[in-house]
């Protein structure tokens, strides 16, 4: 809009203050040294402050020219310090180390000479030598710093893509064996009763709309500000993450699909808290994935048992399947076991532990969480 003026960009707001800034320390160089100056250094001094609008673009070759010229003409000092600390803030280490051996080169022959305390010369010597060491002492600070920050953020990402997605490992892989379980019932089994196809194909309709409405879900949870955690906190349309209270319905629900399930629980559903009770119940469901997968027909049994002394076991086991399982494999369901990897960190992130693997002639996953208040 005319009338308003537009904002300063950063970058030239900031070139300005360090133009002052370099400008105000020229200044108080010369009123410090006690001898006046000529015009010709006045002049070298005003074109180093002016050359600092450079520095972006030049920061090696300017901090070089500067160093070269405050050999000469010492109201440069300031100017210097802003290059010097520039390319050490935003170049390589290499560049780094050339301008620092090039602004110190001079240190050896000033050392040898045997400079007298008493003389001008020789504190402002050491002073330029100071404030070169603090300008790359403080641009390596920033360097490392910003560098800290960037790998804080490079694993913030990270965390979340994991996060997105062991949830969408967990939300999709128990609807879509569903899908696979019964649409090979029906291709195995052509010529089954009216009444079975219709039920098998009432299946896979509810899996497929369930599927969806979690997948909708789970991006809605992800998408919240800082939200992954138990409720969305008022999305509309966007359902609160699963607690231990749901696993009986989960149980309930592979039941209805054809599944042998024996659910043994001791321990008060709802309690231990909303992380851990999300944690058990993705055990649980996981679980039950990998039996409908990997042995059809056979009886699962959860078992849930735990309170606040003793913290929450969870663990689901399964029989090693016949030779002539009584329902289709999930056959082109991919099982490359990230599934329990995923619950492995799962149940690290939430202070517990998973072990899985061959027991007694079946399979179990079993998982202790701590008993939140």
């Amino acid at each position: 809009m005319r009338g308003i003026p537009r904002r300063m960009p950063r970058g030239i707001g900031a070139d300005i203050a360090v133009f002052l800034g370099a400008a105000a320390f020229s200044v108080l160089s010369a009123g410090g040294t006690g001898a006046g100056t000529g015009i010709a250094e006045q002049a070298v001094s005003a074109a180093a402050c002016a050359a600092l609008f450079l520095r972006r673009r030049w920061p090696v070759q300017l901090a070089a020219t500067l160093l070269v010229t405050g050999w000469f003409a010492h109201l440069v000092g300031g100017p210097t310090a802003v290059a010097v600390f520039t390319v050490a803030a935003h170049r390589p280490l290499r560049s780094t180390a050339w301008i620092a051996a090039l602004a110190f080169a001079p240190l050896p022959v000033f050392l040898a000479r045997g400079p007298d305390p008493d003389l001008p010369e020789t504190g402002s010597a050491l002073t330029f030598f100071a404030i070169m060491a603090g300008a790359i002492g403080w641009g390596l600070y920033v360097r490392s710093r910003r560098q800290l920050l960037a790998s804080h953020a490079e694993r913030g990402r990270r965390e979340a893509r994991e996060e997105i997605a062991r949830e969408m490992h967990d939300v999709l892989a128990h609807r879509l064996t569903l899908l696979s379980v019964h649409a090979g019932a029906l291709e195995f089994h052509p010529g089954a009763p009216p009444a079975e196809i219709e039920r098998a194909a009432g299946v896979i309709r509810d899996a497929a709309h369930q599927a969806l409405e979690d997948l909708r879900g789970i991006i809605g949870v992800l998408r919240e500000p800082g939200g992954t955690g138990g409720t969305t906190g008022g999305g509309a349309g966007v359902r609160p993450q699963p607690t231990l209270a749901d696993v009986p319905r989960l149980v309930a629900e592979a039941r209805e699909a054809g599944m042998r399930i024996a659910l043994e629980t001791d321990c008060a559903a709802g309690e231990g808290g909303a992380a851990t009770g999300r944690t058990a119940y993705r055990i649980v469901q996981e679980g039950l994935t990998n039996a409908r997968k990997h042995a059809p027909g056979t009886e699962v049994t959860v078992r849930l048992s735990g309170g606040p002394a003793r913290g929450l076991t969870v663990e689901v086991s399964n029989p090693v399947p016949d030779a002539a399982p009584a329902a289709p494999r999930a056959a082109g369901i991919p099982g490359a076991g990230q599934g329990l990897t995923g619950l492995t960190e799962r149940a690290a992130l939430a202070g517990g532990r998973l072990e899985h693997g061959p027991v007694r002639g079946g399979f179990r996953v079993r998982a202790w969480l701590p008993w939140a208040a």
